[in-house]
């Protein structure tokens, strides 16, 4: 059997190999990192202090921007801290914990989005049962299926990924941990349990999406139906 070396840890290549253009891409990343750290903090305080800001649209806005600032607080720091430090070395356990998270956020964030375009289309299409459907039980129950979900693709991504070896080269092109930079190294053969859980999901998000497609256009034929104060005039005379 060809001896083959296993991979202990990751490289991640980053933007660029030149020390000065890392300072740069660092400092720029910590600028708009902490721009859009600041821009979600302040949606997720007003949402949360304003008594008129309680209603269920702000509050799937809030849970968007939780999943926000966790989603970019995963890749962006270690992203600068590599660069300031030139040292673009990563575990194995750092990059699947990294993977976790990220997936699990990602995931979160298209299922919160599904709720948020169900909670439009019953404002809009249903006003008068919009408080008996929208109940703060029901948001609360979305939100958390949302989370939830999303964990759960994060672990059986991760679970998946890592539970084949990596060998040849440890090199991921990427500033972060993806599933195809490590498919790509690995060197296993039998990747059947990872590619039905990529199935699984690339057909659910694909749901989600067409959910939210056919919510925005029952939202436009309603709000097209809508006589203008013009044609109410004329219907009057």
């Amino acid at each position: 059997m060809a001896s083959v070396t296993l991979v202990t840890g990751f490289l991640l290549m980053g933007f660029s190999n030149v020390q000065q253009l890392q300072i740069v891409y660092g400092v720029l990343f910590l600028l708009i990192y902490l721009a859009a750290l600041m821009g979600n903090l302040l949606i997720i305080t007003l949402t949360t202090l304003d008594i008129k800001l309680q209603t269920p649209m702000y509050f799937f806005l809030k849970n968007l921007s939780f999943l926000d600032v966790f989603l970019v607080s995963v890749p962006i720091p270690k992203f600068i801290v590599n660069n300031l430090t030139h040292n673009n070395s990563i575990s194995i356990l750092a990059c699947a914990f990294q993977l976790l998270l990220m997936t699990s956020f990602s995931a979160g964030e298209i299922f919160l989005l599904t709720a948020m375009s169900y909670d439009h289309y019953v404002a809009i299409c249903c006003p008068l049962h919009y408080k008996v459907v929208m109940n703060t039980g029901i948001c609360v129950l979305m939100a958390s299926v949302s989370w939830a979900i999303g964990g759960l693709f994060g672990t059986v991504y991760t679970a998946g990924t890592f539970s084949m070896p990596f060998c040849g080269s440890s090199v991921i092109p990427q500033f972060f941990c993806d599933v195809p930079s490590l498919l790509r190294i690995s060197c296993s053969e039998t990747l059947m349990v990872l590619y039905a859980g990529i199935g699984v999901s690339a057909c659910l998000s694909i749901s989600c999406f067409i959910c939210i497609v056919i919510s925005y256009i029952y939202i436009f034929s309603t709000v097209l139906k809508i006589p203008t104060t013009k044609d109410a005039l004329i219907s009057l005379c």
